[in-house]
């Protein structure tokens, strides 16, 4: 059965040209490229994820594919999985990171990408690259994924792999996909699905809970810059941005939205003041005898 996959359709612009001499220059340059072997690998990328319980779930050819096959064949793609676990002894999924790039950083051919980034109702859609045919930038986040089949109707092999995998973050989840492509191959799809506990702070008053949605935007530009950078690196090294709220640890004393009273000022007990001493006149002076 052919494996589910994601709405996107590069096209052959034209054959590459392999020399020995371009791949001795390639070899070459990732000779100097800092390798560091402790860091998990989708491809050509070596992925640095941030402070956190982290575990590989799964990793191979299986979530997206590139279509057509004929491409697919020159293209191959690598793809891992990653799972954040929070704190605690049941150690809850909180989120789900879906990674995919060039399995090799060996030439590849000259690719143009159907990639539309279209607008979406629900779902903040930025464009990078204003329309042009030549490569493909799109950013998008949902805030609710959990609700309307969103990933079922969108992410459609994401959807599958998690129900049949019978894992999930808790609800409500949010959803960020960031995609990039260049005419000469290089391909990264990040597909993010995390709780909002990590994305949007906890709110108590109004102001708080008008501004409790720019953490997520700032923090999915982040990730789209970093993605975008591991493109350009010989290393593919790809830094995956800390989420902007910490993680909350169920065992820690629960605060409230007030704010914490000051600490008592100890009493500094008054001292009695010191009687003032009488003053005794000075005895008047004896008469000189002459």
């Amino acid at each position: 059965m052919k494996k589910p996959s994601f709405p996107f359709l590069p096209a052959r612009a034209g054959r590459s040209l392999p020399t020995v001499a371009a791949a001795a220059v390639l070899l070459a340059l990732a000779a100097c490229a800092p390798v560091q072997p402790s860091l998990p690998h989708v491809g050509r990328a070596q992925v640095e994820m941030p402070a956190g319980d982290w575990e590989v779930l799964q990793r191979g050819h299986f979530v997206v594919d590139v279509l057509p096959d004929d491409v697919a064949d020159n293209l191959p793609m690598d793809t891992t999985i990653f799972g954040l676990r929070g704190p605690g002894k049941d150690r809850p999924l909180l989120a789900l990171v879906f990674v995919q790039t060039n399995a090799t950083n060996y030439p590849r051919d000259t690719t143009l990408w159907t990639l539309p980034c279209r607008p979406q109702d629900g779902v903040f859609v930025e464009d990078f690259t204003r329309g042009s045919p030549a490569r493909a930038d799109c950013l998008r986040y949902r805030r609710r994924a959990d609700t309307a089949d969103y990933l079922a109707r969108n992410r459609p092999a994401v959807s599958q792999w998690m129900a049949q995998q019978k894992l999930s973050p808790g609800v409500p989840y949010s959803h960020v996909l960031y995609r990039y492509a260049n005419d000469g191959g290089a391909f990264i799809s990040v597909d993010v699905v995390a709780s909002q506990s990590l994305l949007r702070p906890e709110t108590h008053t109004n102001d708080e809970f008008l501004l409790a949605g720019r953490p997520a935007f700032k923090w999915s530009r982040e990730l789209a810059d970093a993605a975008r950078l591991s493109v350009s690196m010989m290393d593919g090294r790809f830094i995956f941005p800390a989420f902007p709220v910490p993680i909350k640890d169920p065992a820690a004393p629960a605060t409230s939205g007030a704010p914490a009273a000051a600490p008592a000022v100890p009493v500094v007990p008054a001292v009695p003041a010191t009687p003032a001493v009488p003053v005794v006149p000075a005895a008047p002076a004896a008469p000189v005898v002459q």
